[in-house]
């Protein structure tokens, strides 16, 4: 089923912009986020998974302030990669 979605002129035109970048529709391209993007469960559910790895394979259970450290620090990692400030 198809269906529209509302949006800005200044968002539609950097959708087509990246589409056109990658060869690709618009639609391929929302289709192609949708596919490969998380919803909050999923992200739940993966980071149980991870924890239990870690502390199968390791005996490391991840604290919240361990993990807030390193989610700051995946920020900065990202950030420097684009070449912006923290």
């Amino acid at each position: 089923m198809d269906t529209t979605i509302k949006i800005d002129a200044e968002t539609r035109d950097k959708l087509a912009a990246l589409a056109e970048a990658r060869n690709m529709s618009m639609r391929a391209l929302i289709e192609e986020f949708a596919a490969t993007a998380l919803t909050p469960a999923q992200l739940r559910e993966r980071a149980e998974r991870t924890d239990a790895f870690l502390a199968a394979e390791f005996g490391h259970r991840v604290g919240e302030g361990e993990a807030d450290a390193l989610r700051d620090r995946m920020r900065q990692a990202q950030n420097a990669s684009r070449g912006t400030a923290a």
